[in-house]
C-alpha cells in the first residue's frame, strides 16, 4: 500500500527530512495512525507492507525509490513481536541494537513509563514457538519478528540513512500466541504502540540526518 504521508505542521522550528514508519499489519497501522504527531519536525509517512520478509523488502524499496520526497527518509520498522530474553514481558518495547544508537530512543520511551530493552531482534519467516524460541534466545536474541531485519536491509540498500527497529512485545514463552491471555496482551500492545509514536518523532528530531 502507498505510504500515508502527513506533512509537518506549520511553524515547526526545524526543517528535517521525512521519517518513514514501517509496519506490516493493519492493526499496527491503526495504532500508529491514532498516535499523536503534533511534534513532528518533518513529513511523517506511514507504510504498511503486509506480512513477511519479501513483502517488507518490496514495499520499502518501492517507497524509497519511487517517491522523491521519501528517498532520503529516516526509517523505523515497528509493530508487534515475540519476546525471548529473560525479563522481557508483554507490553515491553524492544529496540534493535544493530543499526543505530538506541539510547536516545530508549530514553524517550522510558519517559513515558514503558519498560524498554535494547538488544537483537531476530528474523524469522514464520511464527516461532517452543524449541525455536529457546534456540533464538540461546543465540542472544531479545525478540523475534518477521519484517524488522528486512525493512532495515532494504532501507540501507537504497542509501545510507538512520534506521532502527522498535517492537512492542505481544507474547513471550510464558504467554504464547493463541492462548486466551493473548487477547489481553494484544490490547495492551496496541495501546503501547499508539503511545510511543511521539518517541519516534523525538528520535527523528535528535538524529543527525544528512539534510541538517
Amino acid at each position: 500500500m502507498p505510504p500515508d504521508v502527513q506533512k509537518r505542521s506549520a511553524g515547526t522550528a526545524l526543517d528535517l527530512g521525512p521519517l518513514l514508519i514501517v509496519c506490516a499489519l493493519g492493526i499496527e497501522a491503526a495504532a500508529l495512525r491514532r498516535g499523536k504527531r503534533d511534534r513532528a519536525a518533518g513529513p511523517v509517512a506511514l507504510l504498511r507492507t503486509g506480512m513477511g520478509r519479501q513483502a517488507a523488502e518490496r514495499a520499502v524499496t518501492r517507497a524509497l525509490c519511487g517517491d522523491p520526497v521519501l528517498r532520503g527518509a529516516a526509517v523505523i520498522a515497528t509493530g508487534f513481536c515475540a519476546g525471548l530474553a529473560p525479563g522481557v514481558e508483554p507490553g515491553d518495547v524492544v529496540i534493535d541494537d544493530r543499526n543505530a544508537d538506541g539510547g536516545p530512543l530508549a530514553a524517550a520511551i522510558a519517559r513515558r513509563g514503558i519498560a524498554v530493552h535494547t538488544g537483537r531482534i531476530a528474523e524469522s519467516d514464520h511464527v516461532v514457538r517452543g524449541a525455536e524460541r529457546s534456540a533464538l534466545r540461546a543465540a542472544g536474541a531479545s525478540a523475534v519478528d518477521m519484517e524488522s531485519a528486512a525493512v532495515q536491509r532494504a532501507a540501507l540498500a537504497v542509501g545510507p540513512r538512520p534506521v532502527t527497529a522498535v517492537r512492542v512485545v505481544v507474547d513471550t514463552p510464558e504467554y504464547e500466541l493463541l492462548r486466551v491471555a493473548t487477547l489481553r496482551t494484544g490490547i495492551n500492545a496496541f495501546r503501547v504502540l499508539r503511545s510511543i509514536l511521539p518517541a519516534f518523532l523525538d528520535w527523528h528530531r535528535s538524529t543527525e540526518l544528512p539534510w541538517r
